[in-house]
């Protein structure tokens, strides 16, 4: 099982430079765990692009589809004090935004504080650098572009 945030999540949905790579991570390992949060984030980032022009309204309806079959499977770290507080100490030693601290928050709690033993999927690099330094096994191992 591995944590995906947001950023890894959204390339599953549509067409992007990331998704054969993160295509990969889900078949090698499809116990899938985000937080709580992450459907939410998928369907804000589906509408931009939407709006945007950058996808047609038709691919924005598939990529719904396919979001709620992924998250018909996934798991949730649903919000709590033990997220918020998680957060809150990796905004003070992560320059994250408050939306990534929470899903970090939630992938260390997730993995019980044994980040060693665990796997975060994420394409934004900062998320990902403040990851692997909380001990978490950081995918795809290649990199996300910047």
């Amino acid at each position: 099982m591995r944590f995906w945030d947001t950023s890894a999540v959204v390339p599953l949905l549509v067409r992007e430079p990331e998704s054969t790579t993160v295509g990969a991570c889900l078949r090698a390992d499809s116990a899938v765990i985000v937080w709580w949060a992450t459907r939410t984030e998928c369907l804000s980032a589906l509408a931009r692009r939407a709006r945007e022009g950058v996808i047609e309204e038709r691919v924005a309806a598939r990529a719904r589809e396919r979001l709620a079959a992924l998250a018909a499977e996934w798991s949730e770290v649903v919000p709590s004090e033990a997220v918020r507080s998680r957060a809150e100490r990796l905004l003070t030693v992560h320059a994250l935004r408050a939306a990534d601290a929470l899903q970090l928050g939630a992938a260390l709690l997730w993995s019980r504080g044994d980040t060693g033993a665990h796997t975060f999927v994420g394409l934004d690099e900062r998320l990902r650098g403040a990851a692997r330094r909380e001990g978490f096994v950081v995918l795809p191992a290649c990199g996300a572009p910047s």
